[in-house]
């Protein structure tokens, strides 16, 4: 039985974090919780160990108890790419009792939905457990194209009829460059050659050997390979490249401008697969690069659009992706109409002048090289970024 309960248990799992929201029929936010994120599909079992933390934390936060925790859960998680991880990422949330039904997509489709206003459910391409969650037919709903260019890079689109296309995400394997990780591995590139004169000079090499707490970045390199440093601390160096480019390095500002040529073809692949380059299709930005709101990067990404596809209007996401999830879930529970605006408004509240959306940028930058994994930082708040034990992130 599900009367009485909160309507939707809302969860984006990123690769850096994972928001966790309750969420009351008329947009009441209940209750709030973030933690580790989900690195990779493997990762399934020990993130959803952190989740139960978790949704435990906002039940007490609403003053509950017990199981089921909600009447829907909605859950948007990095690295369910495929039919078959998101099949698996809903069954194993449904096997945990959470709620009576359950939805599970790629957390690119919680940008999207965050970053548009709406009242009627789009089709997500979701995957769906319990009584009536199964497919019917699309609903004209919120629709456009979203982006998300954090650890790694991925995109989406809904059109008007729910239809929707996407990419593999599987990161350089399925021909995606950049994000975070991708933009560190290219800096370090950058920064060896101009060391060893392979290469045009680059202030990215002084950055890179001083981001790692080293006094080259040959030693860098080193530190990868011997262990010592994680590849995947290199995605912690993204927010140091934009302020190299910024400051006029010109080996720094092609890479920023090659990220924003990527996002732009992706958002532009998937308008002409949908067949709305030609409507004023709202396109949403999400993502800590993104949300950090770079001049440099966000200009590229508009303007190349612009060329592309003229009426479309772009947009940054001002409240987070687990707002998104929420909303997809009140959506489903045709309550979106009136729930939405409470719901919004809480998380601006929340976020104040400063726009807590954009405070995802943090989750890429901390304070340089200290940040780590989430999950060794909460466990042991001890494990540097850069020892032993990381992948690099896919979408």
């Amino acid at each position: 039985m599900t009367d009485g309960l909160p309507t939707v248990l809302a969860v984006d799992g990123g690769n850096s974090k994972t928001d966790v929201a309750l969420v009351a029929a008329d947009g009441t936010l209940l209750g709030t919780a973030t933690g580790p994120g989900m690195r990779s599909a493997s990762a399934l079992p020990a993130w959803l160990g952190d989740l139960a933390g978790l949704i435990a934390a906002v039940q007490r936060q609403a003053g509950r108890d017990g199981l089921p925790v909600a009447a829907h859960l909605s859950a948007c998680v990095a690295n369910a790419d495929l039919p078959e991880e998101e099949e698996r990422l809903a069954a194993a949330l449904a096997g945990r009792g959470w709620a009576g039904t359950v939805t599970a997509a790629n957390d690119t489709f919680a940008v999207l939905r965050a970053g548009l206003d709406g009242t009627v459910q789009a089709s997500t391409g979701q995957a769906s457990t319990g009584p009536g969650a199964g497919a019917g037919p699309a609903s004209t709903g919120p629709w456009g194209v979203a982006v998300t260019c954090g650890a790694g890079i991925n995109c989406v689109g809904v059109a008007p009829s729910g239809q929707t296309t996407r990419f593999l995400s599987l990161g350089p394997i399925s021909g995606d460059w950049g994000g975070g990780h991708g933009l560190g591995v290219e800096s370090l590139w950058h920064a060896v050659r101009a060391e060893d004169g392979r290469g045009p000079a680059t202030a990215l090499t002084g950055a890179v050997a001083a981001h790692f707490g080293v006094g080259t970045a040959t030693e860098v390199t080193l530190g990868i390979h011997l262990g010592r440093f994680k590849e995947y601390a290199l995605t912690g160096f993204a927010p140091v490249l934009l302020a190299v480019a910024r400051d006029g390095d010109p080996v720094a500002a092609d890479l920023v401008r090659r990220q924003a040529a990527e996002i732009a073809v992706m958002a532009l692949t998937a308008m002409r697969k949908l067949g709305l380059a030609g409507l004023a299709t709202p396109v949403v930005l999400g993502g800590g690069l993104l949300m950090a709101r770079d001049p440099l990067l966000i200009a590229g990404v508009t303007e190349e659009i612009a060329a592309g596809a003229p009426l479309a209007t772009v947009r940054i996401v001002d409240v987070p992706p687990v707002a998104g999830a929420a909303l997809l879930g009140l959506d489903q529970a045709g309550l979106a109409a009136t729930a939405e605006p409470r719901l919004r408004a809480a998380y601006k509240r929340a976020a104040g002048p400063a726009g807590g959306a954009g405070n995802e940028a943090g989750q890429l930058a901390g304070r340089g090289p200290a940040v780590g994994t989430e999950r060794e930082l909460g466990r042991t708040g001890r494990t540097q970024p850069w020892q032993a034990g990381a992948r690099a992130p896919r979408r």
